[in-house]
């Protein structure tokens, strides 16, 4: 008889193991393993390109064991005055308030506080960080209610290119309401904080009201302002195609 075969065990990179253990994208996983607070098998890690044999490795963060969950991927339709973070020390409402779930999930970017609309939230933290980076330019659109009307010459230079204290501000598309030139809807694909608000603050305006209403292949149809649900199946596999992932069947 032949001899049997050893099993082969998968392996993958500590910071990818940390990310898809839910606990954070890979670019945060990197920072803690950075700071040795990441051990497997009871010795402390610091190099990024650790392997951990999945199935066979413990893995520790801060002294808590770590294992790999099923990724879970949730559309929320944020509500106003809720935090876009996973824990307020002030004890403020947060998203997280209104997600109650077993499995832990991050948000994907942020919302501020005043602003409404669509936010992912998943454990999946390759996507988080693709989903999150200028660089692949993933589209959102915005509903804009300014105080005043914008006027002609602010909508061509918004249309040019608005320079902010931290670099230009360049829009997809711009569209304003003939009958009441106070709404806008603005599509944008940069994700510099608060970028919508100080683009309009810049040109003397303030925004009154700001709902997002697309998040890349994703709108708020049928799902009311503070209610979440899964996304289908298709809707990730499309979301994983626009951030050019391998799509698991």
């Amino acid at each position: 008889m032949g001899k049997k075969k050893n099993k082969k065990h998968r392996c993958m990179r500590i910071n990818q193991y940390l990310a898809k253990a839910g606990l954070c994208s890979r670019r945060q996983a990197e920072e803690y393993i950075l700071q040795g607070l990441v051990k497997i098998n009871q010795k402390t890690v610091k190099n990024l390109a650790q392997k951990v044999v999945v199935d066979q490795d413990e893995v520790q963060l801060q002294g808590q064991k770590l294992e790999l969950q099923k990724n879970i991927y949730i559309l929320l339709n944020k509500p106003k005055h809720c935090l876009t973070t996973t824990h307020d020390p002030k004890g403020r409402k947060t998203v997280m308030d209104l997600v109650e779930l077993s499995t832990r999930v991050f948000p994907v970017g942020r919302l501020d506080k005043d602003t409404t609309g669509l936010l992912l939230l998943t454990n999946d933290g390759a996507l988080a960080q693709i989903l999150s980076h200028p660089r692949y330019q993933i589209p959102k659109v915005y509903h804009v209610k300014l105080n005043k009307p914008l006027l002609p010459r602010d909508e061509e230079r918004i249309q040019n290119g608005v320079q902010l204290e931290d670099g230009v501000a360049w829009v997809d598309k711009l569209q304003v309401k003939k009958e009441d030139r106070r709404k806008i809807t603005l599509t944008i694909h940069i994700g510099k904080n608060r970028i919508v608000r100080r683009l309009f603050e810049a040109l003397g305006y303030s925004v009154r009201h700001l709902d997002r209403v697309v998040y890349a292949n994703l709108d708020k149809k049928n799902l009311p302002r503070g209610k979440w649900r899964y996304l289908t199946r298709k809707e990730i596999k499309a979301l994983k195609s626009l951030a050019k992932l391998p799509v698991e069947e």
